[in-house]
């Protein structure tokens, strides 16, 4: 797959794995994601590795991120999108999204899935809804996996 880039501005889209701070988003995933508080550092890199990755930057820091798990054929979960506070209400949580959801390889999926605890409002204005019918759904959910011992 070709990396693909988009700029806006002074802030840049890009899907090309080389460019991201590993440390940046660790250091945002372990210590102010409330969904993998204390992840480690080779977790983190190593979902990089396995997923399609879309960084977001002002010049060249990382200020936010995204990431789909998927087949390219049918599914995708999108997981630890984020974008720094001091960056937040600009619009580029919106235009991340948007990118993700026209990505021309994301295209013709039956089924998108992500977990959200506090942005339903902006997943909604890109289609996104509640599930139809929950009780198809099941999970192994271990949510202490990275607690600190």
């Amino acid at each position: 797959m070709q990396t693909f880039s988009l700029q806006k501005d002074e802030f840049l889209i890009s899907t090309d794995k080389s460019k991201l701070d590993i440390n940046a988003i660790h250091d945002f995933l372990s210590t102010k994601a409330y969904w993998c508080l204390n992840i480690p550092k080779e977790k983190v890199a190593m979902s990089i590795e396995n997923s399609l990755c879309f960084g977001l930057f002002e010049t060249h820091k990382q200020i936010g991120f995204a990431r789909i798990i998927t087949d390219f054929s049918t599914i995708a979960y999108l997981g630890d999108v984020y974008i720094l506070e001091a960056y937040r209400g600009k619009g580029l949580s919106k235009w991340l999204l948007e990118t993700i959801m026209n990505f021309s390889e994301l295209q013709g999926l039956r089924r998108w899935i992500l977990l959200t605890g506090d942005a339903h409002e902006l997943y909604r204005k890109y289609g996104w809804t509640d599930l139809a019918d929950s009780s198809k759904w099941m999970e192994f959910h271990n949510k202490n996996v990275y607690a600190l011992d």
